[in-house]
């Protein structure tokens, strides 16, 4: 038997940082999170920080600026006018909660430069560690209020709707049990899908589910097809992959072939500064070569690695690479998702009562390619946003039409469309492997039932197949120019069929 939980506020499915900043926002909630706290999110992961107008040289109209070249001609302006102008008071706040962001002497915050950014505009925690201390800080108001209820060991399995397809609650694995929550809406701040590939700087659980349950469940998608993929994920064989920060390239890191040339004066003029869609078709290309993609940061880093990037340092050290000394191996590796579950600058979907927050979703800030460190200032800005106006949801819907859980993907089908996915929906794509992949992708559902990372999985690859050009991180070498700037809306249903372009 289900157990039944009625719950008088916002169900959260998600723990990251627009997770939890929907929370704070909603003031009373019930955040469900697969792992612990602090585990199996992105969030914590990150390594350069929040991007904001912070200093007297920058403003929300240069970084907005800095965000719609990057976003390669699909971003929404009005949602980068509203991201870059609260993004300033967005980054007091965490500060504000404990967030011990590095400072000046004069109690400033310490600017990085990164890729694609005019002005050094990241703010940092010890030099790399910013996911990890905003989360921590984070978490703990999160668990010192008490109108927050969490639930650790808990996964969404269905999204729960009444006959008119209101979503009016979800039903969750708890510890094992299947539990059914109703709620006055729910908001999925689930993350990417880096877990679909192979090659991946994210945990291994984030996996696209949220964008699997909401396509599922009839939610529109945007923009499924922009996977950006970060140029210098440690190449030391792990799964997933260490990061190397794009702020040591900010700092004066060289990109270098095995013979010790640098090489990105060959594909952009901004070198290893170029947009990091530019970067990681470089070291793809270097690599296709036979030449071989390595970091070198011994004269721009050197002796202070282990104070200024200790996550690096030590991800190098425990695979015996000294980055003082020695240029550091890396790959392009799946970072961060651009499109996921359309929403507007509230958060709203388009299913009533279904709220999106963070990576999962698709507020039109990020377009075809994120600028670096957007990610976090996007949970944080867009996730307290969903969390007030969910709180303000007050209708509940009927009862639910189906309580059956959705179907798990197996582990060994998942490892191979994991291999799948990096090999044809990579940094370079073609219309043969797509259409090779969308055939092994077609394959599991049959044999398998309607698993949401398989769905999230299938809409990524029709999308790319559909788009016929270029564009941020979406790249075609049978397509290699730029069309139009036209953004990507598709539901389940159309996408049976085929992908239905929206003009912006």
């Amino acid at each position: 038997m289900i157990e039944r939980i009625t719950f008088d506020g916002p169900v959260i499915l998600g723990a990251g940082l627009a997770g939890l900043s929907a929370a704070l926002a909603a003031k009373t909630a019930l955040v469900l999170s697969p792992t612990p706290l602090a585990t199996g999110c992105s969030s914590a992961w990150a390594q350069g920080g929040m991007a904001a107008a912070l200093s007297g040289e920058d403003s929300p109209a240069l970084h907005a600026a800095d965000t719609i070249a990057a976003g390669a001609g699909l971003c929404d302006p009005e949602a980068v006018a509203l991201l870059t102008t609260e993004g300033p008071g967005a980054v007091r706040d965490l500060a504000a909660l404990g967030a011990p962001f590095d400072r000046k002497p004069d109690n400033g915050f310490v600017l990085s430069l990164e890729a694609a950014h005019s002005k050094a505009r990241v703010a940092r925690v010890g030099g790399d560690g910013a996911g990890a201390a905003i989360m921590a800080a984070v978490i703990a108001a999160v668990r010192a209020a008490p109108t927050i209820e969490i639930r650790e060991n808990a996964r969404a399995r269905r999204l729960l709707q009444d006959a008119t397809g209101r979503v009016v609650g979800v039903l969750a694995e708890i510890d094992g049990t299947l539990v059914e929550i109703r709620s006055t809406a729910v908001i999925l701040a689930t993350g990417g899908v880096g877990g679909l590939y192979a090659v991946t700087t994210t945990p291994a659980e984030v996996r696209g589910e949220g964008l699997g349950l909401a396509a599922l469940a009839g939610a529109t998608i945007a923009d499924p097809e922009f996977v950006q993929f970060h140029p210098t994920a440690i190449d030391i064989g792990r799964d997933p992959a260490p990061l190397a920060t794009e702020a040591l390239r900010g700092e004066g890191a060289i990109l270098r072939n095995t013979d010790g040339r640098a090489f990105m004066a060959d594909y952009h003029p901004a070198k290893e500064l170029a947009p990091r869609d530019v970067v990681a078709r470089a070291l793809h290309a270097e690599r296709a070569a036979g030449r071989g993609a390595f970091l070198d940061a011994t004269q721009a880093v050197g002796d202070h690695f282990p104070q200024e990037f200790p996550a690096v340092f030590q991800a190098c050290q425990s695979a015996g690479i000294d980055p003082r000394r020695a240029m550091i191996p890396v790959v392009p590796a799946v970072h961060y998702h651009m499109g996921g579950v359309a929403t507007d600058l509230e958060g709203r979907t388009s299913l009533p009562g279904l709220y999106a927050a963070g990576e999962c979703a698709s507020t039109g800030v990020q377009g075809a390619n994120r600028l670096a460190s957007n990610s976090l200032l996007e949970a944080a800005v867009f996730g307290a946003r969903a969390g007030r106006a969910a709180a303000a949801e007050a209708a509940r819907g009927g009862e639910p039409v189906s309580l059956a859980p959705l179907p798990d993907l197996p582990d060994a089908a998942l490892r191979t469309l994991r291999r799948a996915m990096s090999r044809d929906a990579g940094v370079i794509r073609d219309a043969a492997g797509l259409t090779r992949l969308l055939e092994q992708i077609e394959a599991l559902e049959p044999a398998y039932g309607p698993c949401p990372t398989v769905v999230a999985a299938r809409l990524i690859v029709e999308a790319a197949l559909a788009r016929q050009e270029s564009r941020g991180g979406h790249f075609r070498s049978d397509f290699p120019a730029t069309a139009e700037p036209v953004r990507t809306f598709v539901t389940l249903t159309s996408a049976d069929a085929a992908v239905r372009y929206a003009a912006e």
